[in-house]
């Protein structure tokens, strides 16, 4: 990916890469601060192989030292600077970085930024931290025959942890390879060209942002950070002043747009060439109004864990007729299949464990535990449960480790929680609960949170009777305030339990 970034910086270095806050770098000069950011990792005597803590902001800072960890074989655990310190603590304690990076205010603006170390501010962590801040105060560059020569594209250059709705955070090990390969399917499938400019108001914390970013850098064409979606008249705002003709959301951010503007996002419509969707479900009567608003847009929407980002694709209105699929391999070099439990492929139209193999998938987790029963061969077992049909589309039935064991009958607490929000319900989960009359091993129950008015729980029995079988509607029931959720849109079902 670097690479590529140089090759831009060499063929167009007046072009601009990224925009911030009016900011404006160059391909030249993004090229130019990374040199230095590595300078920096040098003089604090971070080398090859060593792992540090990266607390992702949305600033050009964090992107030069990424890149340059990058350049100079780092290993980056990109972390959420916002998550609660009970989850930084315990990656810290898995990854054993030597160096924290976070976004503190450095304490001496006139010393040397390689003496800004804070011991105490990294006690937490178990090693030193530095602000992104020292970035722009080092201006000594490196010299090409400081970077190491022996980075293979199997080496290990991201550390991402998983959001472990369903357990413990997973570190998940992604290679140069993974994330170039990544990135490769992803503008192959969706278009992405040099002529495009980016607004990228996701997170920089996850795989989505990331992967974002590097497509763009890819490419060479023009990245414009927005803190986020939360003001939706200052997004309109530079998608309208940068000329934007792509970003990326995930479907809690396009309900929030939907709820708050309405449909004003349309008059965009014809200058954005592309949208991407991720990291949770949507609606098919959302994909529908998608498409109604973007008639010319490529809607592309992916599926994929941090483990294998963006396996599978669909495009709106290319596959109209296939809108509750969610599509095929994103390329040529991914495979995906459908197997038992015993690792064996089953007929089309049979559920079974989504599994998928490519370029961008993990070769392993941090630990070793976390290996166990990760794969069947090179087939990186999803957890996803679902079929193929004839035309090699995908169809999710939902999380295997989520499945409500109803007397034998595998259950989707997705299927239930798309039917009844179908009944004027505003949001609601369902989880696995051991049977109250003890026959039939578990069951579900539904936790809601009340729409426009709260129907009881009668009515809604009495309206799921003509969507579901019997032993799919909820024996328990509960109202609540709000459904816990990552940011990406997730339920977080284990706090539900």
């Amino acid at each position: 990916m670097l690479c590529k970034i140089a090759e831009h910086a060499i063929n167009t270095p007046d072009k601009v890469a990224l925009v911030e806050a009016g900011h404006r770098v160059t391909y030249a000069q993004l090229i130019a601060h990374v040199e230095s950011a590595a300078g920096l990792l040098m003089c604090l005597r971070i080398k090859q192989g060593d792992r540090i803590l990266l607390m992702a902001q949305k600033e050009l800072e964090f992107i030069y030292l990424y890149l340059a960890c990058h350049l100079m074989g780092v290993v980056c655990v990109v972390v959420d600077s916002s998550a609660p310190q009970e989850r930084l603590n315990y990656i810290a304690r898995v990854v054993n970085p030597v160096m924290v990076f976070d976004n503190r205010e450095s304490s001496d603006k006139e010393s040397d930024p390689c003496r800004q170390i804070d011991e105490k501010r990294g006690l937490a962590y178990g090693c030193p931290a530095v602000s992104l801040s020292e970035i722009n105060r080092f201006d000594e560059s490196i010299h090409p025959e400081s970077v190491p020569s022996s980075i293979a594209p199997t080496d290990i250059a991201d550390v991402m942890f998983t959001t472990g709705t369903t357990g413990a955070p997973k570190g998940v090990c992604l290679s140069h390879a993974n994330i170039a390969g990544s990135a490769s399917n992803t503008i192959a499938f969706i278009g992405t060209n040099a002529d495009d400019i980016e607004a990228l108001a996701l997170p920089l914390s996850h795989s989505f942002g990331l992967g974002r970013m590097r497509c763009v850098l890819m490419v060479g064409a023009t990245l414009v950070l927005v803190n986020n979606f939360a003001n939706l008249k200052s997004f309109f705002s530079v998608l309208e002043q940068e000329h934007v003709t792509g970003f990326g959301m995930v479907p809690a951010v396009w309900q929030y747009i939907k709820r708050l503007s309405g449909t004003r996002i349309a008059r965009f419509a014809k200058q954005l060439n592309y949208i991407e969707i991720g990291s949770a479900a949507l609606p098919v009567e959302d994909k529908r109004l998608l498409m109604e608003l973007f008639p010319d847009t490529r809607l592309c929407m992916h599926y994929g864990l941090t483990e294998a980002s963006r396996a599978l694709f669909t495009e709106f209105h290319a596959d109209a007729a296939n809108l509750d699929s969610v599509g095929r391999p994103a390329s040529s070099l991914v495979d995906v299949c459908v197997l038992n439990d015993d690792g064996r492929p089953v007929a089309d139209g049979t559920d079974g464990e989504i599994c998928v193999r490519g370029n961008m998938v993990t070769k392993s987790y941090f630990l070793e535990e976390d290996n166990r029963d990760a794969f069947f061969g090179d087939w990186f077992r999803t957890g996803d449960w679902g079929h193929r049909d004839s035309n090699g589309n995908i169809y999710l039935t939902g999380r295997k480790k989520e499945l409500i064991n109803v007397g034998g009958e595998k259950v989707s607490p997705a299927a239930i929680e798309q039917a009844i929000c179908s009944l004027g319900v505003a949001d609601c989960a369902c989880i696995a609960v051991p049977d109250p009359n003890g026959v039939l091993g578990e069951v579900p129950k539904a936790f809601l949170v009340a729409g426009n008015e709260r129907l009881s729980f009668d009515s809604l029995k009495d309206g799921l009777s003509r969507l579901l079988p019997p032993h799919e509607i909820p024996v328990l029931w509960e109202w609540v305030d709000s459904i816990p959720r990552t940011a990406s849109g997730k339920i977080q079902r284990l706090k539900l339990k």
